[in-house]
């Protein structure tokens, strides 16, 4: 997915892959992903996409501070 924010272009297949989440099930009205990507000059995002009650009912990207993504990695197992 491409998006342009403030000028800058964020594009997950440009990026780095940092780590993943689900929540719930895939199909549930609720349940949702987030992909957490790092692009080269060192800007974070969350790729996220779900259902239609869940946070990201449309696929998003949504930017993150690095002391965010460092707090995201913390909070998400396996990561």
């Amino acid at each position: 997915m491409k998006r342009k924010i403030n000028g800058n272009m964020y594009d997950t297949s440009n990026a780095a892959h940092v780590g993943f989440k689900f929540a719930g099930e895939f199909g549930q009205d609720h349940g949702y992903e987030e992909q957490l990507y790092v692009t080269k000059s060192g800007q974070y995002f969350i790729y996220g996409a779900g259902g239609p009650q869940s946070p990201y009912p449309d696929p998003t990207i949504k930017l993150l501070t690095k002391e965010q993504a460092e707090e995201w990695e913390k909070e998400t197992p396996g990561n």
